[in-house]
């Protein structure tokens, strides 16, 4: 087994934060490991989807119903390779990688990651601002726009335990399969015609389009990275016996988790068959015509409600885990982490703006084609993120008894090929025909090296951990380990700067300040006036407020010269923060004490964040209360 410990593992914040330890009920047990697959499940059921199966099942019935189970049994089986990794070794994906593969082609990986997170969060505009259209008749460029706030909604959610989360995001996966189960029943559609939906075939080349946009639109390279993490947030037994009960308990997690995916999904992909194959509406690609063709074809106004209310549940709950993701996939291949809402802020830009992009050149009838082609390539990720991940669960020196056994492992590369050779075969087949129809030379030229530069990095990617004879040399740390450094002296501190806002807080500011002080020490006592007047006006202000403050300060700096202290009593105005950092630096003081409000989230939006401010503007020690 591999010895290199994970310092800071992913989503650490969370990071075994479900004992699966504590003695109870059988039942309660196995509920504890419940849980990671649901959140990665949601990937399974985005608006991506929705775009991908409404265009099969319109266009060619129950047909490519068979490619929806292939994908799903795919799903299945991937995922749990993840998260076997995640409880053997203790990694997520990203960190694996990194491990094994060399700096150049891990930062090309992570670049495909983030592509494939982008083309996923794209789907999840779309499908938000179209069912914000279909519900509320706002314009589409408008919708996309508002897909901005649900920023704010992350800042809410990553606060909660993961528990919570988990139920949140399962609550929102009952809304979307209780919605279109509804619709199917409407829809009537006929068993023995669903049934022959599961023999395989393609009817013809566009149908392969479609069919590895459905395999993109199911198995999601990204939760693969993601799933790696979750199972890492349940505590466990590191003996034989834990590990393998962890094990079976995830697979039937992610069993159950994914079927209801696949239900979802065929649920869509009949309902589409049922409706609009059937009565000739063969060309519905879009979810905005199938929203306004189910009532008049069903006759029931119930119908396209309930479609847009699934569509927006849809995008919302798989916006929650794309951040997730992103994270990890940042920590683990560039051990980079940043605070989650730049990181949320920064992977919604990157899928807003070529949305906004898009629909103002091509306008609105263009967002279909956008969606599947989205779908199109997270399916072209893909084997980048499967490769490696065959690999590190079939290692024996790095998972021991815990490897994947040999059938397992044949089956695993099976599906591998099967993706692989659906991706190349798409891919040579959209390059042929560009080739044929275009007259751009440097066109042409830029679709083959593209082509053959897809080629290339596939080999590498495969070949490379045959040529490597350890797939664990380099250890993992998200920071670089120190070596240990002798203890060094503090000096006392000659200047103590005080940040007094007047409150109930200052009794304890002013405690740790004469804690930390000493006969010879200066006291800087600090107060920022906030009143609308002082903010305005400055120094000049004279009203009821700045008189009060400046006497209190005159009071706080009597009491330290009645014990025989040097005090000073600094009264400034505007921004509380900037100011504080200003008399700080200028006083050149050795340490500054200030108070902590206590409040977070949509609080610290609303009131500021001094110390947040402040402790990225002075250069001393900064002690909070």
């Amino acid at each position: 087994m591999e010895k290199t410990e994970i310092l800071h593992p992913s989503l650490q914040e969370v990071h075994q934060s479900v004992d699966t330890t504590r003695p109870g009920s059988l039942w309660k047990k196995i509920f504890a490991f419940f849980g990671p697959a649901y959140l990665v499940s949601v990937g399974y059921m985005d608006p991506g989807n929705w775009a991908t199966d409404l265009a099969g099942g319109s266009q060619y019935g129950y047909t490519l119903l068979w490619v929806l189970l292939m994908s799903n049994l795919m799903a299945v089986l991937l995922q749990t390779l993840s998260a076997r990794l995640g409880i053997v070794r203790g990694r997520d994906l990203a960190q694996a990688n990194r491990e094994m593969y060399p700096s150049a082609l891990n930062f090309i990986l992570y670049l495909l990651a983030e592509v494939a997170i982008a083309a996923c969060d794209l789907a999840e505009v779309l499908g938000m601002a179209i069912g914000l259209q279909l519900l509320f008749q706002i314009p589409l460029l408008t919708g996309v726009l508002i897909t901005a706030l649900d920023t704010l909604l992350i800042l809410f959610l990553q606060r909660w335990k993961i528990r919570r989360l988990e139920l949140f995001i399962i609550s929102l996966i009952s809304i979307i399969g209780i919605s279109l189960f509804i619709e199917l029943w409407m829809a009537r559609p006929h068993p023995i015609e669903i049934a022959s939906g599961f023999i395989p075939h393609l009817p013809d080349e566009a149908a392969l389009y479609i069919a590895v946009g459905i395999i993109g639109a199911t198995v999601m390279p990204h939760n693969l990275y993601l799933h790696s993490a979750l199972v890492q947030t349940r505590k466990i037994h590191r003996d034989e016996a834990g590990i393998r009960r962890a094990l079976k308990l995830n697979f039937l997690d992610s069993f159950i988790a994914l079927n209801l995916a696949f239900l979802v999904n065929a649920a869509l992909l009949v309902l589409a068959a049922a409706v609009f194959f059937h009565s000739g509406h063969t060309e519905v690609a879009e979810i905005q015509d199938a929203y306004h063709l189910l009532e008049p074809l069903l006759g029931n106004h119930l119908a396209p409600i309930l479609f847009g209310i699934a569509l927006i549940a849809s995008g919302q709950s798989s916006t929650i885990t794309g951040t997730m993701a992103g994270q990890i996939v940042m920590e683990g291949y560039l051990q980079l982490r940043i605070n989650p809402m730049l990181r949320r802020f920064i992977t919604r830009m990157l899928a807003i703006i070529p949305a906004v992009i898009l629909i103002s050149i091509a306008g609105e009838h263009a967002v279909g084609q956008l969606l599947i082609l989205s779908q199109v390539i997270l399916s072209m990720q893909l084997s980048f993120a499967i490769i490696p991940l065959i690999y590190f669960v079939s290692d024996r020196q790095t998972m021991g008894k815990f490897a994947l056994s040999t059938p397992i492992k044949m089956l695993a590369w099976l599906v591998a090929i099967v993706l692989i050779y659906l991706n190349v075969r798409m891919v040579v087949e959209q390059i042929s025909g560009y080739i044929i129809q275009s007259d751009s030379i440097i066109g042409k030229i830029s679709a083959i090296a593209g082509g053959a530069g897809f080629m290339i990095l596939l080999l590498i990617t495969w070949l490379y951990p045959i040529r490597r004879k350890s797939l664990v040399q380099k250890g993992y740390h998200l920071h670089k380990p120190q070596t240990p450094t002798p203890v060094m002296p503090i000096h006392p501190y000659h200047k103590i700067a005080l940040a007094l806002d007047f409150s109930e807080k200052d009794h304890a500011i002013l405690a740790h300040a004469f804690a930390q002080g000493n006969p010879n020490t200066e006291y800087l006592l600090i107060h920022v006036v906030e009143s609308v007047s002082a903010r305005i006006l400055g120094k000049q202000s004279f009203d009821q407020e700045s008189q009060q403050d400046q006497q209190q300060l005159a009071a706080y700096v009597r009491m330290f010269e009645e014990k025989n202290l040097k005090a000073k009593g600094v009264l400034a105005y505007h921004r509380r923060g900037k100011e504080i950092a200003r008399i700080v630096n200028e006083e050149q003081a050795d340490l500054l004490i200030m108070g902590g409000h206590g409040h977070r989230g949509m609080k610290d939006l609303i009131y500021g964040e001094t110390v947040n401010y402040v402790r990225h503007h002075v250069h001393i020690p900064v002690l909070i209360v």
